[in-house]
């Protein structure tokens, strides 16, 4: 089943991402060689492709797991949260049906 993981950043974590950027983005990647990523991304803090110093508001995942428990456990073990970037992440069912 697919999962939305939606993330929000703690206040000034700008730095904190970008040092656990290269860790978190390795766990995604492993997730797109096995298929089941549909896809991932930041929020921008400003309406900007590159929002600079403004930096992001949290982040949204779309994987595919077989539990909500395998789901939440994957969410936990993030870089971003053992990194404190993260201020709360929310895990919920998803179901894709456009395009």
């Amino acid at each position: 089943m697919w999962y939305a993981i939606i993330s929000e950043d703690n206040q000034g974590s700008l730095e904190r991402r970008r040092g656990a950027r290269e860790a978190h983005l390795a766990r995604l990647n492993a997730l797109v060689d096995e298929g089941r990523l549909l896809l991932a991304g930041p929020h921008p803090a400003i309406d900007a492709e590159d929002p600079g110093p403004a930096g992001f508001t949290g982040s949204l995942v779309v994987v595919d797991f077989p539990s909500l428990e395998d789901a939440e456990a994957w969410a936990n073990d993030d870089p971003y949260v053992a990194g404190g970037v993260y201020a709360h992440v929310t895990v919920k069912p998803f179901k894709p049906v456009l395009p």
